[in-house]
This record gives C-alpha cells, structure tokens and sequence, in this order.
C-alpha cells in the first residue's frame, strides 16, 4: 500500500503541531496500532522529548502574542519535522522514495503552518484571549482526530487534510488585512519600546 497519503496528512498536521504528530504516531506504533510507523519514532527518549515540548507547545500556544513568538520560532522546525517524518515513513514503507516523501511532507507542513501563524496574527488584534485559547484546543484536537483517523483509512484522512488546507489558506485571504495590523501594532510596540530605553535628555 502506498504510504503517500499518510506523508501528505502527517505533513500538514505538523505544520501545526509537529511534537504531537511525533508523539501520537510513536503512540501508535508502540501499541501496534500503526503497523507502518517506524521504529525510530516509537522510542521512549524520541517520545519523552516530544512529550516535553508538546507540554511546552500546549502552554505557549494559549497565550495572546507568545503563540505568535513561538510560531515565527518553529518557521523551520515544523517543515524540518515533516519533511523527517515523511522520510521516516517512506523509508518504513519502501513504497515512496525518502527524498521525494520529504519534500512533501516539508512543503505541506510549511503551507500549514504558514495557516497557522496568519490566523493567529489575526486573532491576536482581537482584545480578548478565549479566541486563541479555543482556537488552540480545535488545532489540537484536530491533529489528533485526523492523525488518529489517517492510521485506518489514509487516504480519507489525507482527503480531509487537504481539505482543511485549502480551506485555510482560503481564510488567510480574507485575513490578510488583520494580518497587517497585528504587524503594525507589533512594530509600533518594538519602537515604543526602544524610545523608553532611551536616557533623556540624551547626554
């Protein structure tokens, strides 16, 4: 069987959240639930990590503007993790060349991420926090529900990825003005505070 869906959906789900498509897949694997899931995800020190920072993850990403920081410091993590773990499972499968299951999985994972952090830019000129705070769960619980559904029937997963993924940036579209505002806001706050740094009257 072609291991082609599962690289695409596994892409996109870590340009959201790469530590928890490393971990559940691990899960997965170790359990017997995901018969293609390489072993090197399924070892306890690659698991402890990604338990770790996906703990990390699930802090950050709840918090106004740090979910923004902790997204424009994962810009190459996530891609990087896709592209690996498409690798990973091409090379489980024999089915798909590694290079080529990296350079999907890397690329889906960078057009999902880039989703990601320009809804959270926009939702961040909003005044009030639940939105990310609820937007965050539904990624989450989004990840886990397509991963989870993508290790018995891959290709509807994939479907479903792709979907999301187009709808997505189809949203970004239309947030693009919001977008833009988060980035003004957030330069006016940088040169703010550069100017109260600086001694005054100068000499």
């Amino acid at each position: 069987m072609s291991v082609l869906p599962l690289v695409f959906t596994s892409g996109w789900a870590s340009g959201i959240n790469a530590y928890a498509v490393v971990l559940l897949l691990g899960l997965f694997g170790m359990t017997g639930v995901g018969d293609d899931v390489p072993q090197t995800l399924q070892r306890p020190e690659v698991l402890i990590v990604a338990g770790v920072l996906f703990a990390c993850e699930a802090v950050a990403d709840k918090i106004p503007y740090v979910d923004s920081v902790w997204d424009t410091a994962h810009t190459v993590v996530r891609p990087l993790a896709g592209a690996w773990i498409g690798a990973l499972l091409a090379g489980q499968s024999g089915s798909l060349p590694d290079v080529a299951a990296g350079l999907l999985g890397g690329s889906t994972a960078l057009a999902s991420h880039g989703v990601k952090a320009g809804t959270r830019m926009a939702v961040n000129t909003s005044p009030e926090p639940l939105s990310n705070f609820v937007l965050s769960i539904a990624e989450d619980l989004g990840v886990a529900g397509v991963v989870a559904f993508a290790m018995f029937h891959p290709g509807a997963a994939a479907i479903i990825a792709a979907v999301l993924l187009a709808g997505g940036l189809l949203v970004l579209v239309f947030l693009v003005s919001r977008i833009r505002r988060f980035l003004r806001s957030r330069a006016q706050r940088r040169e703010r505070g550069r100017a109260d740094r600086v001694p005054w009257p100068p000499g």
